[in-house]
């Protein structure tokens, strides 16, 4: 039997799947790793974390493993997108990497809208200017870290780095950079005016190539340190959404996904890189050969339940929490939440907004809170939804992938908001999986990752809207949508009182 393996370089820990021919997940080990939080609206963390936890469950993995190590053909990565990771001239690491929900840099968005041009920046780049993105934070480093930005020699994405440790090649690809605002989405290339714009220096820009292209093989250190054969052939991989995507079988029009991780996003299919959101939802670089995807964003999905489980719930586990939200009515019984506790992205750019619970009465008790946390997390997805059917897009059918699809209640409350049937896959194993399927398909195993998909991908449930929920949820989402608009203006007067 031959395998490949697909590593998930996630925020909060690296998934890492052993996966066979057939697609069956056969080994699957995950390491974690800590966030570095040192202000508020800071997030970093040491790259080397992501490298040591890397090696050490890959080792662990293959102690796991009883085939022959010369059966893993392949390795594949998807990472956590946007992550700025500056190397020095011997590809040292200078400082932590800033991460993507890091929300420091509104001075450098400005600097970039002021410098380029909100238009031409769209034009190019195919997303507006946000705090979380690549770009931001180089600049920010440049205005506030001098000593640090003359010594850089290029900069990475996270899981760039981790594919770097392990082969000693650097390179970027397409679906990650496109997540930088540098790249020229649809010509596929550093864009040479935004770095002039901003008088960036393009030898810093590393080069760029496809996630299904073979970078490599593992060196003889982690092949020794792993238990890895030295011959295991290594491929570029892809950021986590395009990667999630692949793992979902999101390969053609009309197909959709629904992943709530730590973020949350709503992601289509686009077959060309031509149509024109006016940035409401970001437009990036598929990891599939050619291809492109739309995707709107919510900053805190699954964290806004983790805060609140942590917060409120700490002394028992998330099964229980969600033990009893399915014997509370649509509605939580007229209480909302709007899951905002690290600012929003779609389709509100705004990192000042907080989240906040409205109609609380003191019948509520902790399913209710916990049902009201879900439906918040849910109406957040439904806003990209609606943008995508505003814009022409057929959202009938959506394949629901990560926390939200590990919970029957939750499935079918996403039926109810989305009004779309949702689809469960027998082994939901997300971007990690994708990261498998881009290294089997760069192994020649498939002649493409549809067929590739059509091996691994296997639908296990799929959850239909019931119309007297859909009713409902109509009417309560009008109300969820009016919360932001009546609590921002108080929430930019209560930033003086954040520290």
């Amino acid at each position: 039997m031959k395998y490949v393996v697909g590593v998930d370089l996630g925020t909060s820990s690296v998934k890492i799947l052993l996966v066979n021919q057939h697609g069956e997940v056969t080994e699957e080990v995950s390491k974690s790793y800590p966030l570095i939080r040192k202000q508020t609206g800071y997030s970093e963390q040491d790259p080397n974390e992501w490298v040591e936890q890397t090696i050490e469950g890959l080792t662990d993995l293959l102690k796991k493993f009883d085939g022959n190590p010369e059966e893993i053909e392949g390795i594949s990565f998807s990472g956590q997108m946007h992550g700025l990771v500056l190397l020095d001239d011997h590809n040292k690491i200078l400082r932590n990497a800033i991460l993507w929900n890091d929300t420091r840099t509104t001075r450098e968005c400005q600097e970039i809208y002021e410098r380029v041009g909100e238009e031409q920046l769209l034009d190019v780049a195919k997303n507006r200017a946000l705090e979380g993105f690549t770009l931001p934070k180089l600049l920010w480093v440049k205005n506030n870290e001098p000593e640090i930005y003359r010594q850089i020699n290029t900069f990475v994405l996270p899981k760039d780095y981790v594919r770097y440790m392990l082969t000693g090649k650097l390179h970027m690809e397409y679906s990650d950079a496109a997540g930088t605002l540098l790249l020229d989405v649809k010509k596929k290339r550093w864009s040479e005016q935004v770095g002039e714009l901003l008088d960036l220096d393009p030898k810093i820009f590393p080069p760029l190539i496809d996630s299904h292209d073979e970078v490599g093989t593992i060196t003889g250190e982690i092949a020794k340190a792993t238990g890895l054969h030295p011959a295991t052939r290594v491929f570029a991989g892809g950021a986590d959404n395009a990667c999630g995507a692949i793992g979902s079988g999101i390969l053609e029009e009309g197909k959709t996904l629904a992943s709530i991780g730590t973020s949350g996003v709503v992601l289509s299919y686009e077959a060309s890189g031509d149509k024109d959101f006016n940035g409401k939802v970001h437009y990036f670089n598929h990891s599939a050969p050619d291809a492109f995807y739309t995707m709107g964003v919510t900053l805190a999905a699954g964290y806004s339940l983790s805060w609140f489980k942590d917060v409120f719930a700490k002394d028992i586990d998330f099964d229980q929490l969600l033990a009893e939200v399915n014997t509370v009515p649509v509605g939580s019984n007229g209480l909302i939440f709007t899951p905002y506790i690290v600012g929003e992205r779609t389709p509100h750019v705004d990192a000042n907004i907080r989240a906040s619970f409205i109609g609380m009465d003191a019948s509520h008790g902790i399913k209710h809170f916990a049902r009201a946390v879900l439906e918040g997390i849910t109406f957040s997805l439904n806003e990209s939804v609606e943008i995508f059917r505003e814009n022409g897009k057929r959202i009938d059918t959506i394949v629901s992938i990560g926390g939200g699809a590990k919970n029957e209640t939750w499935l079918q409350m996403q039926a109810d908001i989305f009004d779309a049937t949702i689809v469960k896959l027998s082994s939901e194993q997300g971007p990690g999986m994708g990261a498998a399927m881009l290294a089997a398909y760069g192994c020649g195993w498939f002649e493409s990752l549809n067929e590739c998909a059509g091996e691994f991908l296997k639908e296990d449930k799929v959850y239909t809207p019931i119309s007297e929920n859909v009713e409902k949820y109509s009417r309560l989402f009008t109300i969820y949508k009016e919360v932001y608009h009546n609590t921002s203006s108080l929430n930019e007067r209560l930033m003086d009182y954040r520290q």
